[in-house]
């Protein structure tokens, strides 16, 4: 009796087929191959994975310096004269390459898990290299410009790394599952021990990562100090042009202890607030002044200064994104707006009861009042009737004088020095970039009866952080989205975060176990019931099986695609 069988039927494989076509431009059945991925495509495989975890990098970089976005725009715009919103450019480019890499990595782990070979088209390789080149590039430009900002990792780390641990023990979890499936798969003994070392090596790093991580926000509630006040820096300038007196009264608006103002003395001897050398970015002194638009700002008098328009170049630009949702008579009133003097902001002052920090800009060698400048603001502070301990004074010339002719001001230094030279000054308190201080230092300023008011704070996030650390004021741009935090965005104790990490640590351990069990199952058993178990047959049935069935594969696809393929196999019955 002869009984007719067909060699192999084939199924349609579209899911197949869009993953080695995306990846390798490998669309055909006859095209791909379960063979070793070659050591150049390996090569490969690891220039994508390294630009990939760059690219990450550089990717959460830029979403925490979100805090400091106009800090980057004042730096391009010192280089370049012109204003422009750099990071938009860069956000867009990031996300975009961002993306795509992940796209890839995803193609290439689901390549690994289904035993295709890696063989990345040249297209790609060509994507890698220009996103790889572009990032490297960006890193260099960032380090050479604004090299302190890299500190915002480290900053933004306190506030996220208790919820990026759990991500990445979750993404190292899932992995299991294709790691276990390529000891499973595996032939080759010494591979199997590398992969499975490496595997548990990464796995035990991160279970023992929180050993490494420190968080203010890891306290108990009831060391929780008061609510760092909020000091308006050039008054409210998301919602109006800064340093102009509709900046400075929207501020005030905003439940905020104080405004902080940069000043410049005019060529006439009339302090004036100005942040930049010149007049160009918030101005329009190339309409009034074409031939003097690259003048220092303190070359003009008075007299010139008051015909300048400060609110134009706010609607113009739009440097916060926040002209569309202004009505047009809000419009009209920021396009009024002109340059404030000294003692404009000081009766406003008055008037509110706030506090107020002044920051000076010392004139230029051969100005009138090269000399003579802190002495031309100390008369004004005093002649405004402001009373003397609502001043903070952020000046370091001429500070003995100060404080001999006004002792009750708040003599304050910009420069992170020892408590002892502090004392010794005079000085009883610090205004510092939020990265120059840590928790500790923050705390051993407190002992020592230092206030510390941190710099430049506008993201909510950082506004916890700094809570938590037990800073006293903040200087703030965006004082009217701090004001909506009314406590920490997140706070547990360190009993809590112990209970949430071991809790984490075990669920992940008895899933990888479980995933390396259910893949190795057969062979498990095999290995523990012993060969007493089995017949010849089976075993010799399992030796092929074990032989990778690859190569069986192959072998059919090339007879079915030759053309020779027989059509039937005979058995006898």
């Amino acid at each position: 009796m002869v009984k007719h069988q067909p060699l192999q039927v084939y199924e349609r494989q579209l899911c197949l087929s869009c993953l080695t076509g995306i990846y390798g431009c490998r669309w055909k059945r006859y095209q791909r191959s379960h063979d070793d991925t070659t050591k150049w495509e390996r090569l490969w495989s690891m220039i994508l994975f390294g630009t990939f975890s760059l690219l990450l990098v550089w990717f959460y970089f830029w979403l925490e310096a979100h805090n400091d976005y106009n800090e980057f725009n004042w730096l391009l715009y010192n280089r370049s004269g012109e204003w422009s919103d750099g990071t938009v450019p860069i956000l867009a480019t990031t996300a975009a390459g961002f993306t795509y890499l992940a796209l890839l990595m995803i193609l290439a782990l689901c390549h690994i898990a289904v035993g295709q070979q890696l063989n990345l088209h040249w297209l790609h390789k060509i994507g890698v290299t220009i996103a790889l080149l572009t990032t490297i590039t960006g890193v260099i430009y960032v380090s050479q410009i604004w090299c302190e900002e890299w500190d915002i990792i480290s900053v933004s780390l306190q506030a996220t790394g208790p919820f990026l641990h759990i991500g990445a023990l979750a993404a190292i979890t899932a992995l299991a599952w294709l790691v276990a499936g390529q000891l499973a798969r595996s032939e080759r003994p010494r591979f199997q021990v590398v992969v499975a070392l490496l595997y548990l090596a990464v796995l035990l790093g991160l279970y023992m990562a929180p050993l490494s991580i420190s968080s203010p926000c890891i306290m108990q509630r009831d060391g929780l100090k008061a609510r760092p006040a909020v000091i308006g820096q050039r008054g409210a300038p998301m919602l109006a042009p800064e340093n102009t007196l509709l900046s400075f009264q929207k501020a005030l608006h905003m439940n905020i202890v104080g405004l902080q103002a940069d000043v410049a003395i005019s060529l006439d001897g009339v302090p004036f607030l100005m942040r930049d050398r010149t007049l160009r970015r918030t101005t329009d002194v190339r309409r009034l002044f074409p031939e003097r638009q690259h003048d220092d700002a303190s070359s003009f008098n008075w007299t010139d200064l008051r015909t300048l328009n400060a609110g134009r170049w706010f609607l113009q630009d739009d440097p916060y994104w926040t002209v569309r949702r202004m009505s047009e008579q809000q419009r009209r009133l920021v396009g009024n707006q002109t340059v404030c003097s000294l003692e404009q902001l000081l009766q406003l002052v008055l008037r509110a009861n706030r506090s107020i920090l002044l920051t000076l800009h010392r004139p230029p060698q051969g100005h009138p009042h090269h000399l003579s400048w802190v002495n031309l603001t100390l008369a004004t502070v005093l002649q405004s009737g402001i009373a003397q301990h609502q001043v903070v004074w952020a000046v370091d010339w001429d500070r003995e004088l100060v404080k001999q002719e006004v002792p009750a001001f708040q003599q304050t230094s910009m420069r992170k020095q020892p408590v002892e030279a502090l004392q010794q000054d005079g000085v009883s308190r610090l205004l510092l970039r939020y990265n120059q201080a840590t928790a500790q230092d923050v705390r051993t300023y407190t002992a020592s009866n230092l206030s510390v008011t941190l710099y430049t704070v506008n993201e909510p996030w950082l506004y916890s952080l700094l809570w938590c650390s037990g800073v006293q004021s903040v200087s703030s741009e965006a004082p009217q989205v701090l004001k909506k935090v009314l406590s920490p965005l997140w706070l547990m104790s360190p009993h809590e975060y112990c209970l949430i990490w071991v809790t984490t640590d075990l669920v992940s351990f008895a899933l990888v176990l479980g995933i390396f069990v259910f893949q190795n199952y057969h062979m498990i058993r095999w290995k523990m019931s012993g060969m007493r178990s089995y017949n010849p047959e089976q075993i010799m049935l399992s030796a092929a099986v074990r032989r990778s069935s690859r190569d069986v594969n192959i072998m059919k696809e090339k007879l079915i695609f030759s053309g020779k393929m027989p059509c039937a196999a005979v058995t006898t019955a």
